[in-house]
């Protein structure tokens, strides 16, 4: 059996990810050089997390159904209002 962090598409979900935290410190950077304001920031920075927790969540259903023996593949994006309300 494949492990689910060596997928092809469980790989493109790690990759996005990365992506999203270099965006996330570039954000940071940017409002430390004045180059954009708090608010913007901020509504910038949201927008991500909610992405992140998506990609996240994705990434766990993944491995479950690995786990359990199902395919992978039946994992689906969850509205962010449903994952951002999980509880660590």
């Amino acid at each position: 059996m494949q492990q689910p962090n060596d997928s092809t598409a469980d790989q493109a979900i790690l990759g996005r990810i990365s992506a999203m935290v270099a965006d996330e410190k570039a954000l940071r950077e940017l409002l430390a050089a004045g180059s954009i304001d708090g608010a913007t920031e901020h509504e910038r920075l949201a927008a991500l997390e909610r992405e992140l927790d998506q990609c996240w969540d994705l990434l766990r259903q993944r491995r479950a159904l690995v786990r359990a023996g199902e395919d992978p593949g039946d994992a689906k994006v969850r509205p962010s209002s449903t994952v951002e309300n999980y509880r660590s």
